[in-house]
């Protein structure tokens, strides 16, 4: 009896020790993070990390005389009637806004054919961006996929949320991935159902806010009407994780290819150019409906490679919401143009 407690005493304190050992880890890890990605965004961003994320609301801050390439629909018709002279109401955006990652953590963002892998791109990604975001008052959260939604992580702010956020991704990971076999949930056949997440996010974020579509999108067909709806109701941008393998194979000669969802293996002949134009063909061909596919649902997009600089991705992404900003507004004032 004495034993199988001191065995049991063992393995709690073996546990403890691993529990400690991954925070520490975490805690490196965006510590790293801070000092070579954040303070060189301080710095390049310069403010523009409000176009990241926008508020809910706007508030009225002022009245001012009407100037060219206003938009007409804030014209303030009482205070022109009263002063004869044109104004319009000048607004302040509320930013308070709540930010959700849901995140595709599925056997295939294992894979990466360099240094990294797309699930260490995802998960730099998210730290990165959260931690920004939460260093400005926003609130962020996170739906964490492998076969099912296993996860919720309701949005808070905070250096200390933020780790917690690494902390459930890095013990997803491992909880999920560390046995031989791919996981089978209720009716599973190995595969990525992207429908079904996009569909519990739906259900689950209920007050309007940034959603952000982690994902590699190889997934079952059938995700599209589920990304509409989602942005019909939130603004979501979809972040595409992809490898340069996954584009074009190089000359290997006859090597395995596994289907990292599934576990089926399929030896192919690299050397075989006529393959290798093939594949190419088709990985194009996949590109450009996922594009399409990601258009019509009417979300913006961010390409993220494993060989990418994380600064360069989150600045390109900057940039794509300013230029999303652009449009709107010369869209908003087309009717004006039409009409002088």
């Amino acid at each position: 009896m004495r034993s199988w407690w001191r065995r049991r005493e063992g393995a709690a304190n073996d546990a403890q020790l691993r529990e400690a050992a991954a925070a520490a880890g975490v805690e490196h890890a965006l510590r790293r993070l801070e000092w070579t990605v954040l303070r060189r965004l301080d710095g390049l961003l310069q403010g523009d990390y409000r176009t990241l994320m926008r508020g809910t609301g706007l508030d009225l801050a002022d009245l001012r005389e009407y100037q060219h390439h206003d938009d007409v629909r804030h014209i303030d018709w009482n205070v022109t009637a009263r002063l004869q002279v044109p104004h319009v109401r000048v607004f302040t955006e509320d930013r308070e806004m709540a930010a959700w990652f849901v995140l595709d953590l599925s056997r295939s963002v294992d894979f990466g054919s360099g240094v990294r892998a797309k699930r260490e791109i995802s998960a730099g990604f998210v730290a990165v961006l959260a931690r920004l975001l939460t260093r400005h008052g926003n609130r962020v959260g996170a739906m964490l996929y492998g076969s099912t939604v296993e996860a919720v992580i309701p949005p808070r702010v905070g250096r200390a949320h933020v780790l917690h956020l690494m902390h459930a991704m890095q013990h997803f990971g491992d909880a999920a991935h560390g046995g031989a076999q791919p996981r089978r949930g209720k009716n599973d056949v190995g595969t990525t159902r992207l429908g079904d997440l996009l569909a519990a996010a739906g259900s689950v974020i209920r007050r309007r806010s940034t959603v952000f579509v982690v994902s590699d999108f190889l997934t079952e067909p059938g995700w599209e009407q589920s990304l509409g709806r989602l942005a019909q109701r939130h603004e979501v941008v979809a972040v595409r994780l992809f490898d340069p393998l996954e584009l074009d194979l190089p000359d290997l000669g006859l090597v395995p290819l596994t289907d990292a969802e599934t576990g089926e293996q399929l030896w192919v002949d690299t050397h075989d150019a006529g393959f290798r134009k093939r594949f190419s063909r088709l990985a194009r061909e996949r590109e450009t409906q996922l594009r399409e596919a990601l258009g019509r649902a009417g979300v913006d997009t961010l390409e993220l490679s494993t060989s990418d600089d994380l600064v360069q991705a989150i600045l390109r992404f900057a940039d794509l919401r300013k230029r999303r900003v652009r449009a709107g507004s010369a869209l908003s004032e087309a009717p004006k143009a039409v009409g002088t």
